[in-house]
């Protein structure tokens, strides 16, 4: 079993039933355990907790088979499910130019040392956000499928976890943010993934710049608050490293307009 604290967007229990609709309809994930009442959390001690089967899943990889990854996520997006969450700004807006200015000034100031990193992405941040655009089709989706909630499991096959971050979003936009994440820079891999994802009757189309709005938003607004605790509430040395690691994930690997432009030329029909 799984046990994790409730929040209060989950409070609604949409995530466990897009799951349990998703499972339903053959993707693979883990089920959800409710109480004896339906409900999706239970009291216990005084703390309210939610219980999930459990699945024997392997470390992130972003080297999944990505054919396999693709006809999965073509199997969410072909889910009957229209939930009631609303689209969220952490997935629709940009940081903004001048945010981004005040941040790295801050960074500097305080000595982090990936701030010379983060500065000389400075231009390509803002110029990336620029192209960020609104939804052209909403369903609900798992808004969160990065390699740490789309993984493989012991037996060999895949796995989704970690659904509470669902609700309205493009499918195609989500799509997009699938294809970064796994390609690695390779064009085969991303014609691969996006191939299968159309095979297996996916909806989503990314079909120019502004498919991969939001992923844009998404990998902006991690970085920024992975900056923003490093600045002012990490209080130890582990918790620095930790939020230096998370801003080197951007760094090392950034998705500028280039880069976009090379995944779209490589999923082109």
């Amino acid at each position: 079993m799984k046990l994790t604290y409730g929040e209060p967007e989950e409070a609604d229990g949409e995530d466990a039933a897009f799951q349990e609709a998703a499972r339903a309809a053959g993707v693979p994930a883990p089920e959800v355990v409710r109480t004896a009442d339906g409900e999706v959390f239970a009291d216990i001690g005084g703390v309210r907790v939610r219980v999930y089967g459990w699945v024997d899943v392997r470390r992130a990889d972003r080297t999944l088979d990505p054919a396999g990854v693709g006809s999965l996520v073509a199997g969410m997006h072909r889910v009957a499910f229209r939930g009631r969450r609303p689209e969220d700004q952490w997935y629709t807006d940009g940081v903004g130019p001048a945010a981004w200015d005040a941040l790295i000034g801050e960074l500097g100031t305080a000595g982090a040392p990936f701030a010379a990193d983060l500065a000389g992405l400075r231009d390509d941040l803002v110029e990336v956000e620029s192209l960020i655009e609104p939804a052209r089709v909403l369903r609900t989706c798992h808004r969160d499928l990065w390699a740490d909630n789309l993984r493989a499991t012991a037996t060999g096959g895949l796995c989704v976890i970690d659904w509470e971050n669902c609700g309205l979003a493009d499918p195609g936009q989500e799509l997009a943010g699938v294809l970064f994440e796994f390609w690695l820079r390779d064009r085969d891999r991303a014609r691969e993934l996006h191939r299968a994802y159309r095979h297996a009757g996916g909806p989503g189309r990314v079909e120019n710049r502004g498919s991969f709005s939001m992923t844009i938003a998404q990998l902006g607004h991690i970085t920024e608050i992975s900056c923003r605790i490093w600045l002012n509430a990490a209080t130890t040395e582990d918790e620095r490293r930790r939020q230096e690691a998370r801003v080197a994930e951007y760094t090392d690997d950034p998705l500028t307009v280039g880069v976009i432009d090379e995944i779209l030329d490589a999923v082109a029909d």
